[in-house]
């Protein structure tokens, strides 16, 4: 029954969004173990709850693909009134740990922030099929739940560092890079066939025929992304202090980073080149994005703490071992 709830609160992205906060934190210069691990919590309950509340929202839909009857509610291995326990049991949870580093720290200034980040991921779940610009307001969700973990460290706005919000920023954009092209193609079929308005969708992608098509506007918002995140992710090596000096690990970084943002177009123009639609295919090339992708911040932010550079591990670690154990692969992880 755990592997069952292990793949409702899908925990092969749970120690991504679980980190958030903790990479805010990170970029505040906090390094404090104890404290990092509240806020990975804190970011993992939140995970918790929002994918929990979208499979709730999204039951009738779910239960129309063949390609996702694996998720517990659609097989039914976990029921609904369970699934909204859990879902309000996480959310609950995550503010109480937050009302406690509040307590601690003697500020209640973050716990708005969170409340922010919880009412945007909440108000996705309920629009995501719904609305094209759904998309944005998820990526909201995780700008906030980054501030989150950074403002918990100074307590106001106005002391966040630019290094903090360029974390927060390039979050934001890589949530959009998974929701509006990630998504947006995995689900497409089932998306058009029920009438949900992506952002894909708007844009004009489809599967006809079993053959996936790709509009110009699809491919341009898709390497517009892609390269706004490659070029933001150099920027502090060479124009905020704490990042600009000459010192071996600023090349190191240099070279790491300009191989995993060439490496990163790949599985972009795999997904996108795609003549006919398999959707176990397209999670595959996400999978292989998404290693790539999450690297990139725990590197840049060793010019502050080189053991951040240890973090790189930590969702490519949970992805695999989320698929292997739960699913039997590698890169696809069937709940997706």
């Amino acid at each position: 029954m755990i592997r069952e709830y292990l793949k409702l609160v899908r925990s092969f992205n749970a120690v991504l969004t679980g980190i958030s906060p903790v990479m805010g934190a990170i970029a505040m210069k906090q390094y404090d173990l104890p404290f990092l691990f509240l806020l990975f919590l804190i970011g993992f309950l939140g995970h918790a709850y929002g994918f929990i509340l979208n499979d709730i929202l999204d039951y009738k839909i779910d239960k129309s693909s063949r390609e996702i009857s694996i998720r517990p509610l659609v097989s039914g291995t976990i029921s609904i009134k369970k699934a909204w326990i859990l879902a309000f049991t996480s959310l609950i949870a995550a503010f109480i740990l937050s009302l406690y580093l509040a307590y601690v720290t003697q500020s209640y200034t973050p716990l708005i922030i969170l409340a922010i980040s919880a009412f945007f991921v909440t108000l996705y779940d309920v629009t995501s099929k719904k609305f094209s610009f759904a998309d944005f307001i998820i990526a909201l969700g995780i700008f906030f739940i980054i501030l989150y973990g950074a403002i918990s460290v100074v307590n106001t706005i106005d002391k966040i560092t630019p290094i903090a919000w360029l974390v927060c920023i390039l979050g934001t954009i890589q949530v959009l890079y998974m929701q509006i092209v990630a998504g947006g193609i995995k689900d497409v079929e089932n998306d058009f066939n029920i009438g949900a308005k992506t952002f894909a969708i708007k844009l004009g992608v489809r599967v006809i025929n079993g053959n996936l098509k790709t509009s110009l506007a699809f491919k341009i918002l898709t390497y517009t992304i892609q390269i706004t995140n490659t070029v933001l992710i150099f920027i502090p090596l060479f124009i905020i202090k704490d990042f600009n000096d000459s010192s071996t690990l600023r090349y190191f970084q240099l070279i790491i980073l300009s191989i995993i943002a060439v490496s990163m177009f790949i599985p972009t123009y795999k997904i996108l080149s795609m003549k006919h639609f398999k959707r176990s295919r397209a999670i595959q090339f996400i999978g292989i994005y998404y290693i790539f992708n999450f690297t990139l911040v725990p590197i840049m932010l060793m010019s502050l703490n080189p053991w951040t550079g240890l973090l790189i591990f930590l969702p490519p670690l949970g992805f695999v071992l989320s698929n292997v154990v739960l699913h039997g692969t590698i890169l696809q992880p069937k709940t997706m």
